[in-house]
């Protein structure tokens, strides 16, 4: 299994911008072959931040996801609405409590 947590930062005024592109491909990211669980969290103290987390099967279902039609929309929407340059991060669970 495959975490991956991308925080991005947005230009004054561009939130809710994002937030429509968010919403209006949810649905489509998370039912991508190999997507378990997909989340946005919003900064608790600098509201024009945002991070994904996403659980994948393994990582070449989020590779497939990077090269899809669906990644080809909205990452350059997103991405145009950048202030600060995105930081992701991919991580392999190595412990659960049950």
């Amino acid at each position: 299994m495959v975490i991956r947590i991308v925080k991005m930062t947005f230009k004054e005024g561009k939130v809710d911008d994002f937030l429509e592109i968010f919403n209006k491909y949810k649905s489509a990211i998370r039912n991508q072959k190999g997507c378990n669980h997909l989340e946005l969290w919003r900064d608790k103290n600098n509201t024009n931040t945002f991070s994904t987390y996403s659980i994948w099967d393994s990582e070449e279902y989020l590779n497939n996801y990077r090269g899809s039609e669906i990644f080809g929309l909205v990452w350059p929407a997103t991405k145009a609405l950048f202030s600060e340059k995105p930081q992701a991060s991919t991580h392999i669970q190595e412990y659960k409590l049950d």
